[in-house]
């Protein structure tokens, strides 16, 4: 996709910002971290890769100007604002953590070498994120069949990282491979991220897409010829239990139901091994508007009480296999989630 959803551009952090996507493309710039927090918070910027890149960004911003002791004093009030954005997203936690590991190096540094270091950082993850899907894609595609038709929940694609996507990354690497590939996009309720962000990737890549309610998922898994159910992930626990946008728990157990395999596409920033499993993972609530309006347009009765968490959790016992830029992981997957991670590294 030729939309680029997050850059460094001289001195200040470039978004598009997702939440006027399909109908308007329109790109904020930021200068200061409390900007970029409030992009992650606002969902200006979202998807867990995403977010990772942009904390890395955020903090070289909040860092320029600092050196020795008030740096780390600096450093500390820059990281807090941006933990407090989303907290179930691990790669949140890991692009602040990443960025420390610069500080403890270089304190020695005066402010303008400093800041060219969490400068590169930034770029070097930005970079790295890029070559982290395209390598998840290819091992991937390897499990899509020729042809396919594929069901996915949310948006896992290039704008959920810094371009290319995890879950959409393997529809493109299977498309790239000569494969002939269809997809259908959960619309995902209360946000639409499936038909206002992933139908709006795949239909400029021209890749076939159908926009069904979520509501429709098991109709389209007993009689539309589904290959597999590809999704994303925010944070995956030691034992396999998966972190995603709410609607994918129910999709995974339907997928089972039919028979149909349940992959998650996911980075290893994403996987928690300091996690042992589903219910230690911290799940964001959100405001209630998102469900009582509409547009910014009234749909329930004022005062009625909502519930709107973020995301589920789906258990690793209904996950097919979990893929990564080093390889496949299958059950169990305590051991396969901590040989991958080990690998290479």
């Amino acid at each position: 996709m030729a939309v680029k959803t997050i850059e460094w551009r001289a001195d200040t952090v470039r978004m598009i910002d997702q939440r006027l996507l399909p109908t308007r493309e329109v790109f904020r710039t930021y200068r200061d971290y409390r900007g970029v927090a409030e992009a992650i918070r606002s969902m200006v910027i979202r998807g867990a890769p995403a977010i990772g890149v942009a904390a890395a960004m955020g903090v070289a911003l909040g860092m320029k100007g600092y050196f020795g002791e008030r740096a780390r004093k600096r450093f500390e009030v820059v990281a807090k604002a941006l933990r407090a954005t989303r907290p179930t997203a691990v790669n949140l936690a890991w692009g602040i953590e990443r960025m420390k590991r610069v500080l403890e190096a270089n304190l020695s540094l005066d402010a303008a070498s400093l800041y060219e270091r969490f400068r590169e950082e930034a770029i070097a993850v930005y970079k790295e994120d890029l070559e982290i899907n395209h390598s998840l894609g290819r091992f991937g595609a390897e499990l899509v069949s020729d042809p396919a038709t594929i069901l996915t929940h949310c948006n896992a694609g290039a704008l959920a990282t810094a371009g290319y996507g995890t879950a959409l990354g393997v529809v493109r690497a299977a498309r790239e491979a000569g494969k002939k590939i269809k997809v259908y996009a959960d619309e995902t309720r209360p946000f639409l991220q499936g038909s206002r962000l992933t139908a709006w990737e795949l239909h400029k890549d021209r890749i076939p897409v159908t926009i069904i309610a979520d509501s429709m998922a098991a109709t389209v898994l007993a009689a539309r010829g589904v290959s597999c159910v590809i999704v994303g992930t925010d944070r995956t626990a030691a034992n396999g239990d998966v972190a995603n946008k709410i609607g994918t728990y129910p999709l995974a157990v339907m997928a089972e139901r039919h028979g149909v395999p349940f992959y998650v596409a996911a980075p290893l920033s994403s996987i928690d091994l300091d996690c042992p499993d589903g219910k230690a993972i911290p799940i964001e609530e959100r405001a209630g508007r998102e469900l009582t309006e509409f547009a910014g347009k009234q749909i329930a009765p004022r005062g009625v009480e909502t519930f709107n968490p973020a995301f589920d959790v789906t258990p690793a016992a209904l996950v097919t296999a979990i893929i990564t830029e080093r390889g496949v992981a299958h059950p169990p997957y305590r051991e396969s989630l901590s040989t991958l991670k080990r690998k290479g590294g």
